[in-house]
């Protein structure tokens, strides 16, 4: 007789093993609206419970038509990448296993996992052997862990010890960066207590880079106060990467802490053919990046980088008469915000063993060539036009109003309509975005199962929704 926990477990593994192999079928986005998804999986909360497997199976038929197929080859919205088998099994024995990965004395194995994790990750990025490391929720948490280490040391230059004494009379800090930046930026900002208020946008050049003669001045224009400099490594809107062999070492001259937002542009650093738009960035104090993006390791998984060790654990350690700590092994909690966390060096781990270097090389190579081919067959639609073509997996397509003496809202509010569309097609998924002051459709490619025949689908579909739009279906 089956026990509860493996009839459940197989009544999952069942409906999982449906969902991915239909993926190449299913719509590449939700088709469920809020109503009927509400209408779906509000139950009245019992006051007995239900068998595990039932609960499962009403699961799965609650979200149905909720779930984007983002795992699949034809999502191409924000930058959210799939997940490789090898991860996606780990995952699921991490959740198993249970591992509170806090301290290495409660999940041995979990922090030897994640140590190992470290060295691979700053030996595949080309990172110092030495930084220290955090894997955290996602990239927004990454720079959290960063700026924290940055704020530290910046003010420890000030003799101001911001872990004992807070912000209350600290030397103001000043965040400079470019106009591009993420928005996760500005939230780390606040969550830090530095305010959003302390990030200054500096100009930025035709093609998205920070201009040498905003930094400098910026630098010069208050020299009392400390300052943290954040390049990009990948902006979400074209992929734009900041010149670091310029911009660090002035920043370095200032006295400024250097951090690099890599969410998904950090990992160019594995490809032979694209690994140049990273040069210098090595000599930055800080990198943030995601495994969930590029390295398709499931939900949540992000990772920070810090070569100053002493600043990124003076942080975030802490000490307590009920831990149990070890003096030769890695203890997570010196690292990363968490407490409670879950065991993310599982995951990252497989998929960095699935892979290997130049499996996570070609996976990189193989979504920015998918990116430039779907960005050029879509671009030579009627109507349409390249707003800009990737150089890794990031572009933007933009389709015109066809009426005569159309202004910009016009196009602005065609676009929009033909994203739409393409979404009604069912086939692909886009999302819109604002740049320079004009709507386009972004373009971005980090999913492992993307193919040339999912190219082909995709603009296939674009050329469908345009006709629909240009004839009011």
């Amino acid at each position: 007789m089956d026990s509860p926990t493996r009839k459940t477990l197989q009544t999952t593994f069942r409906h999982a093993l449906e969902y991915l192999e239909e993926l190449d079928r299913a719509p590449a986005a939700a088709t469920a609206s809020l109503a009927v998804l509400r209408r779906q999986l509000l139950k009245p909360l019992q006051d007995q419970g239900v068998p595990p497997a039932q609960v499962i199976d009403e699961l799965v038929a609650g979200v149905e038509g909720g779930l984007h197929a983002s795992s699949g080859g034809r999502f191409f919205g924000w930058v959210i990448g799939g997940c490789v088998p090898a991860a996606l099994a780990a995952d699921w024995l991490a959740s198993t296993w249970d591992q509170n990965a806090a301290l290495y004395a409660c999940a041995p194995a979990a922090a030897v996992c994640e140590e190992v994790v470290g060295v691979w990750l700053k030996d595949l990025i080309g990172l110092p052997a030495g930084a220290s490391f955090a894997l955290v929720g996602g990239c927004q948490m990454a720079h959290a862990t960063c700026l924290a280490a940055a704020r530290h040391s910046v003010l420890a230059d000030r003799n101001w010890d911001v872990e004992e004494k807070g912000l209350s009379g600290a030397p103001a800090v000043r965040i400079l960066t470019g106009g591009h930046r993420h928005g996760s930026i500005e939230r780390a900002a606040r969550l830090l207590g530095l305010g959003r208020g302390s990030v200054e946008e500096l100009k930025i050049d035709q093609q998205g880079r920070l201009l040498e003669s905003a930094l400098q001045e910026a630098l010069l224009k208050d020299r009392s106060r400390p300052a943290i400099v954040i390049l990009q490594a990948g902006d979400i809107n074209i992929g734009a990467y900041d010149d670091f062999e310029t911009l660090i070492p002035i920043a370095k001259e200032a006295g400024a802490w250097v951090h690099v937002d890599g969410a998904f542009g950090l990992w160019a650093a594995v490809s032979p053919s694209l690994k140049h738009l990273l040069k210098g960035a090595d000599s930055a104090d800080s990198w943030a990046t995601d495994g969930h993006k590029w390295l398709n390791v499931p939900f949540d998984c992000g990772f920070a980088f810090v070569a100053d060790s002493e600043a990124h654990r003076a942080s975030m350690s802490h000490r307590a008469s009920y831990l149990t700590h070890d003096d030769d092994a890695r203890d997570q909690i010196d690292w990363n915000p968490d407490w409670s966390r879950r065991a993310r060096g599982f995951p990252t781990y497989a998929a960095l063993r699935q892979l290997g270097r130049s499996g996570v090389a070609d996976l990189v190579d193989r979504c920015c060539r998918h990116a430039r081919a779907l960005v050029r067959g879509m671009g030579a639609l009627p109507g349409a036009e390249v707003v800009w073509e990737p150089q890794i997996n990031q572009g933007l397509v933009r389709f015109l109003n066809p009426a005569p003496e159309s202004t910009e809202a016009d196009h602005d509010q065609h676009t929009d309509a033909v994203i739409e569309a393409i979404a009604r097609t069912r086939e692909a998924f886009f999302t819109g975005t604002t740049w320079r002051g004009r709507r386009a459709m972004r373009v971005s490619v980090c999913g492992w199962q993307t193919s040339e025949a999912d190219v082909e689908r995709s603009v296939a579909a674009a050329r469908q929704a345009i006709e629909k739009v240009r004839s009011g279906q």
